[in-house]
């Protein structure tokens, strides 16, 4: 055979690079296109549910935000508990805790004591009139 005709690459049985490339890609051009279509519908669905759906990441700074609030509550609540049992330990072992409590809320006084009550008149906001 003469080089010209086997450098040209048209064999007998061969078809032709150009005319095999052409119709193979139109084929696997029409599929990637459906594998491409897929993968983006995929890709948006997860998206949408790690933006918008549940457990999203808006959810999760929600539920971030009210584990923090719920934690100061609790703190809250716990230095309230211990105040309240101070004040309990303190009426179940001493007088001076039960004393304080009868003077202080009930307006009780010992036997010999005078009681005196201060009235103080409201003070007046304008500042030009006269008392």
């Amino acid at each position: 055979m003469p080089a010209a005709m086997l450098s040209s690459g048209s064999e007998v049985g061969r078809p032709a690079l150009g005319a095999l490339s052409l119709a193979g890609l139109g084929r696997i051009g029409g599929e990637m296109h459906w594998l491409i279509l897929v993968l983006v519908l995929l890709l948006g669905s997860l998206q949408y549910r790690l933006w918008v759906g549940k457990g999203s990441l808006a959810e999760l700074y929600g539920l971030k935000h009210e584990i923090a609030f719920e934690e100061s509550e609790v703190e809250r609540l716990r230095l309230r508990n211990r105040e309240l049992q101070a004040e309990v330990d303190d009426l179940r072992e001493g007088s001076e805790a039960i004393e304080e409590r009868a003077r202080t809320e009930l307006g009780m006084i010992k036997p010999g004591e005078i009681f005196i009550q201060v009235i103080e008149h409201p003070k007046r906001l304008d500042p030009g009139s006269q008392p």
